[in-house]
């Protein structure tokens, strides 16, 4: 390691609850050299984003403190610095970027100012020499038009760009270390990518050193220097990259890397299966010609009328029972608009929609019975997507109740049976989503969309917000449930790793239209379109020595999608 930057010794953080204190972060030690990126990973509730803000004292909780420990920078212990000298230290010695950057951009407030308050307050400039330096760092982050971008608000950008954006916003300051937390869950695999460029480059430039907080073993073996595993608050192993990914000494740190969906192993447990084709099988699920159109509001004076956005362009497509057909692309290509007009919640522009021979257009009353009583949606957030107020039980209940499918008496029974289905105890009808993890929110989500016994799933984006190892858990149980029920499954995803591990059929979609569809195998293997190929290329791979791919050619990639949202590029 590179000369030692920071250093943290024996750090501890206790919460004060109602049942007495509980320590979150145990006897925490470890190292950042100067210009090192260091990984520090684990799953939700391990402590990782709570130690990079006790570094900088910045708790999410007035019960939280920190209880013993030294954090030593330059000589100074911050865990006793006074607030005045901890202030100066945020921004200006070590900036911190989040995972949702539109909960931490100032939505009144212009990209370029936001950028520009932080050089004033930390160099002591003045507003001409503000703009002039803020330009530069929109120009270092990847705007391709840092004059113009420099105006826009962040609802008018892109998830990618408000990203770049925040990370502008904690470069402003100069700092010496970035804590980046989370940066790309929430993004497309080829944006991921940019961003993870992003960050390696602004290493090499600027001399950063760097803490990335992750639960992605991909990234971390593609991106950083050394990775940390931490698990309920304790630091199980830390080392060079290579050490710790080819040879873990940690239970815990083996289970993460064999849970990884890039792991060969991984690949050949969740191959599935075909089947013989049955020639003359009726399709579950027909699209023929399907166009979605939406108003543009906003018109300026010269627009000549109303305008339309096309999310959805001419797609045609056809689903066999008991198939699993993977759809992937980035956000805005149309995936969940597709889905939304299969199921009847988005009106249809043009063409027609078949649900098991009932044309959503001209049976609408007709397709629409069968679809309430035989497809179901599992959604993307499992907290949001179901009712706080409720127990699990009475969720399902009243899933149950308004399908008549099950006589009252036999109500709990079948609520039992549900939830043995996807894996959760009995006890869980009890509960409610706030007391229970992610991964069990996102099964109860699957119990419900069981219960009314669904010849079709749609899984939009279903894993996207869980940790690698509950998505391994929930994809499992995905597999489980379509060969014990013969389900036919529509898996929406920007996770490519995990549609090559469980679906038969993948479809490329790219701003609103098919441009690739086969069998996965066929398709992963030897992709035609260039697009296909940038999103595969994309993929973080857990082998360390694999570089981490520039995807689409880079600046050009950069170039097309950072315009802003709501105007041209």
């Amino acid at each position: 390691m590179s000369e030692t930057l920071l250093s943290v010794r024996n750090l501890s953080v206790v919460f004060a609850g109602e049942d007495g204190p509980r320590t979150l972060i145990d006897d925490l030690s470890f190292d950042l050299g100067k210009g090192e990126i260091l990984g520090l990973v684990g799953e939700s509730g391990s402590g990782k984003s709570l130690t990079c803000r006790s570094l900088v004292r910045l708790m999410p909780s007035p019960n939280l403190t920190i209880a013993s420990g030294s954090v030593m920078l330059d000589g100074r212990d911050l865990t006793k610095a006074p607030d005045s000298d901890i202030r100066a230290v945020r921004g200006r010695d070590i900036g911190m970027i989040f995972q949702n950057p539109t909960s931490h951009l100032d939505p009144l407030m212009r990209i370029g100012d936001q950028i520009a308050e932080g050089i004033r307050i930390h160099r002591g400039v003045d507003g001409k020499a503000a703009r002039a330096a803020a330009l530069d760092i929109l120009a270092q982050v990847g705007f391709p038009h840092p004059a113009r971008q420099y105006n826009g608000y962040p609802h008018e950008f892109s998830g990618g760009m408000r990203q770049r954006a925040m990370i502008g916003v904690a470069l402003s300051c100069d700092p010496r270390i970035l804590i980046a937390d989370e940066p790309t869950t929430a993004l497309d695999v080829t944006i991921q990518a940019q961003i993870l460029r992003l960050l390696m480059d602004l290493r090499e430039s600027r001399g950063l050193s760097v803490i990335l907080i992750t639960h992605d073993l991909g990234i971390v073996a593609q991106t950083c220097d050394r990775i940390a595993v931490l698990r309920q608050g304790r630091l199980l192993e830390i080392g060079d990259k290579r050490d710790v990914l080819g040879r873990p000494q940690h239970p815990y740190t083996r289970n993460l890397i064999a849970s990884h969906p890039s792991m060969p192993e991984r690949q050949a447990a969740f191959v599935p299966a075909r089947e013989p084709a049955i020639p003359k099988a009726r399709p579950l699920v027909e699209i023929d010609d399907l166009h979605v159109r939406f108003p543009v509001t906003g018109r300026s004076l010269f627009s000549g009328g109303p305008r339309e956005f096309s999310a959805v362009k001419g797609v045609s497509l056809q689903v066999m029972p008991g198939e699993t057909v993977g759809i992937v692309g980035e956000s805005g290509s149309g995936k969940s608009t597709l889905a939304r007009a299969l199921l009847g919640l988005t009106p249809i522009s043009e063409g027609h929609v078949a649900f098991d021979g009932a044309d959503i257009v001209t049976e609408r009353a007709k397709a629409l019975r069968k679809l309430r009583r035989e497809a179901a949606m599992v959604f993307q957030d499992p907290y949001n997507a179901l009712n706080p107020r409720l127990t699990i039980g009475a969720m399902l209940a009243e899933v149950l109740a308004v399908q008549e499918s099950v006589p009252k008496e036999r109500i709990p029974a079948r609520i039992g049976e549900l939830l043995d289905l996807v894996g959760l105890e009995r006890e869980f009808a009890g509960r409610k989503p706030l007391s229970m993890s992610g991964g069990q929110c996102q099964r109860a989500g699957i119990a419900r969309a069981l219960a009314v016994n669904p010849k079709l799933i749609v899984a939009d984006e279903c894993v996207a917000a869980l940790d690698v190892t509950i998505q391994a858990q929930i994809v499992d149980l995905f597999r489980d449930l379509k060969q014990r029920l013969n389900l036919t499954l529509l898996f929406i995803a920007h996770d490519l790793a995990i549609v090559r591990n469980l679906c038969e059929r993948v479809v490329v979609m790219y701003h609103g239209e098919i441009v690739e569809e086969g069998p996965t195998d066929k398709v992963f293997a030897a992709p035609r379109e260039a697009y296909t190929q940038a999103l595969i290329g994309a993929i973080p791979d857990i082998d360390p020595d694999r570089p981490l791919l520039s995807p689409r050619g880079g600046d050009d990639f950069v170039e097309e999608t950072s315009g802003l949202v709501t105007g041209e590029a």
